[in-house]
């Protein structure tokens, strides 16, 4: 596999635990964080788009950055169940890149925004995946209900210009703090 300037990137190989997030309580789905050592084999501090194998059970994701230099993923219901894996289980994980980076899903306000602003949505459609995926983030890391709407004007404005980049985005929260692993539940054992 391929990995930034052409450098080849081999399979990881891990075992996590697999946690439940403290917030939401009725959560159901549950993550892992990647071992320091995993993540410093990938391909970027930010969102890395992988496939891989959870348990033995294949899947496809987009790693999140934890704002510390590694990344958590994401486990849903669906594959957790199909995995045959539960939180607190010790899990076997392989990954690697994604050969292609899947298409992120655009929220239905951003969508309405673009349908609205045709030269932004020219820009957005020359866009890769990971740069579309990069917008969506920016728009959706804001803390407070007010800004996501501003950022999605601007972001509006922004490619309606030719702009192909947020500006001053810190994909791996590091700098800005702004991004963060999800805080576990406390493990019920006793």
């Amino acid at each position: 596999m391929l990995g930034g300037m052409g450098t080849a990137i081999e399979s990881v190989r891990f075992r996590a635990r697999l946690l439940r997030p403290a917030q939401p309580r009725n959560a159901t789905w549950t993550f892992l964080l990647l071992p320091r050592s995993a993540s410093a084999r990938l391909p970027s501090r930010g969102q890395v788009a992988v496939e891989g194998a959870l348990a033995g059970h294949p899947f496809q994701a987009v790693l999140e950055p934890d704002g510390e230099g590694g990344h958590w993923l994401k486990v849903e219901r669906k594959l957790r169940e199909a995995a045959g894996v539960r939180a607190g289980d010790m899990v076997a994980v392989m990954l690697r890149p994604a050969a292609e980076e899947p298409e992120p899903r655009v929220p239905p306000d951003l969508r309405r925004a673009l349908a609205l602003h045709p030269q932004a949505r020219v820009t957005w459609q020359g866009l890769t995946p990971a740069a579309r995926r990069d917008w969506i983030h920016w728009i959706t890391s804001g803390r407070k209900a007010e800004t996501r709407p501003r950022r999605i004007a601007a972001a509006c404005d922004m490619l309606a210009a030719g702009k192909r980049r947020v500006c001053c985005f810190d994909r791996s929260g590091m700098y800005s703090r702004s991004l963060r692993a999800p805080t576990p539940a406390p493990d019920p054992s006793p």
